[in-house]
């Protein structure tokens, strides 16, 4: 929104997790504490969800999210109950973002019941996978957005305006410490084996793969060739950087969790990893934001 020149007010940011929560005040100068989505009831015209990966995710414990389970993703039913205690008031748009795994054949099935629900609270549904290389950076993270509209509103992802991706080159530090350089036999003995969820690391050419919370580890996002036979992880800066958070954003972040010795910094991995790119939400809200602007002006 602030990008995009739009008027706008952030009602409230829900967020259980302590260091997340003091992450977001430092970006946007708040003051929020950490709550639970659990109960949550205020009314926006836009919300936007995306309940924990973990339980639909490849790389995750694969529980699923059925309500009944109670697994950090069936959150996402949260929201269901969050618009019902709204009454007669509802938000104009609501956008739900998660990964890939929800259309599995063995979890859509709930993900065609939130289509089912929020029919059912008057909200017209569509989706669509997106890819972060085709809105300029180059990482390859393909994630389902839900766009749900009131009023009869169709949301048409074909009108989302893309960008040419960008050189990863742009997104990589020149000097960089030592202590990102490859060492660990195991993680020496697994470069250029098989990349994906079984594991493998593969190195950087034309982008990363998808930023996640963790790099020292099989497989991760990608690693960087340094010469002479070496490769080293993407340090903490450049996963921010290769989801779509600028210099000075990272650095606000930085200092409210500081790097402690010689280490990586497992905070600002594991944000930048649960994080959704901001090019790609930057394009849905542009689109949806004219929809409301013409719902006015008619």
């Amino acid at each position: 929104m602030l990008n995009l020149g739009y008027p706008h007010k952030a009602i409230d940011y829900v967020e259980i997790d302590v260091k997340s929560v003091r992450t977001y005040n430092a970006l946007y100068d708040h003051l929020h504490q950490p709550q639970s989505v659990v109960g949550w009831n205020l009314k926006p015209d836009i919300l936007v969800h995306g309940s924990p990966c973990q339980d639909f995710s490849r790389a995750g414990t694969r529980l699923g999210g059925n309500d009944e389970d109670k697994t950090r993703s069936s959150l996402m039913w949260e929201t269901i109950r969050i618009i019902e205690n709204m009454g007669v008031w509802k938000p104009k748009v609501v956008i739900w973002e998660n990964v890939k795994g929800v259309l599995a054949k063995d979890m859509i099935h709930n993900f065609k019941k939130y289509f089912v629900e929020m029919e059912r609270l008057g909200y017209t549904s569509n989706y669509e996978v997106l890819d972060s290389r085709e809105f300029g950076i180059p990482q390859k993270r393909e994630r389902v957005f839900v766009v749900s509209m009131l009023n009869g509103h169709w949301f048409d992802f074909s009108t989302l305006k893309g960008r040419p991706m960008r050189n990863v080159s742009e997104f990589l530090e020149t000097d960089v410490d030592d202590k990102y350089t490859i060492k660990s036999p195991s993680m020496l003995s697994a470069i250029n084996k098989q990349n994906g969820f079984g594991g493998g690391l593969k190195p950087i050419e034309d982008y990363s793969w998808t930023i996640t919370t963790k790099q020292n580890r099989c497989p991760n996002s990608g690693i960087v060739p340094i010469g002479n036979g070496q490769y080293r992880l993407l340090t903490e800066l450049e996963c921010w950087r290769l989801m779509g958070f600028d210099d000075e954003d990272y650095y606000k972040v930085a200092n409210e969790h500081p790097t402690r010795g010689n280490t990586t910094n497992g905070t600002l991995y594991k944000q930048a990893g649960n994080s959704i790119v901001v090019q790609v939400l930057e394009a849905i809200f542009e689109e949806v934001l004219k929809i409301i602007e013409e719902e006015i002006v008619c």
